[in-house]
């Protein structure tokens, strides 16, 4: 069985990482790349950690079933295929879906902690951070927040300064200078995109 090749994906609340995902995911086909995302490996809500407010944070590694991530990596590349349900963000007005994983010739993974889980890290076959402006993150963060997890926006503004700032400073940014590429998404992150889809494809037709 030929190897597969593992792309780590991180970036701050509101960098475009799921935009910059989404994108890669429509110019392949399933059965050529897959993308997990830690997303779907929050723990419930009743373990979550409170800040010292009594906040929920759900930006630290432990809010995330780090162990059930790297169990399902591993998994994956080794052939099998993986079962996770969608975590709906506490949207009491979301449907969760069950989400199946099948491995493929290039696996995405993607999350705020990828490249702090340093048993992931030494994974990775290519380590990509998606970076913009803080103004440019905030105002994502308010339109997503508010529209797709139904959050108030005091709640929104709370978080990003108490939970989601130092969060960034703590696990992400710390890990700039050891990824590979660095994509700049404060106007467009198409070159970006075009520079990993040819990767990708360069993998692709060596697999």
């Amino acid at each position: 069985m030929k190897k597969t090749t593992l792309i780590g994906i991180s970036g701050g609340s509101g960098s475009g990482k799921t935009s910059f995902i989404r994108t890669l995911r429509s110019k392949f086909q399933e059965s050529s790349l897959c993308i997990i995302s830690q997303d779907d490996y929050y723990k419930p809500r009743e373990l979550q950690l409170h800040d010292e407010n009594g906040v929920k944070n759900f930006d630290l590694p432990e809010s995330i079933d780090l162990e059930a991530f790297v169990q399902d990596v591993r998994l994956l590349q080794s052939g099998q295929a993986i079962e996770r349900l969608e975590y709906s963000f506490n949207n009491e007005l979301a449907q969760p879906k069950t989400h199946v994983f099948h491995p493929a010739p290039v696996i995405v993974v993607e999350g705020l902690f990828v490249f702090h889980i340093r048993e992931v890290f030494k994974m990775l076959d290519l380590s990509i951070i998606i970076n913009a402006k803080p103004s440019d993150k905030i105002i994502r963060r308010i339109l997503r927040d508010q529209k797709e997890r139904n959050y108030p926006l005091e709640d929104v503004l709370y978080r990003y300064k108490h939970h989601v700032m130092p969060s960034f400073e703590k696990y992400i940014e710390p890990y700039i200078d050891e990824v590979d590429i660095i994509i700049n998404n404060n106007t467009s992150y198409e070159k970006g995109s075009h520079v990993v889809s040819a990767y990708i494809d360069s993998v692709l037709k060596h697999h």
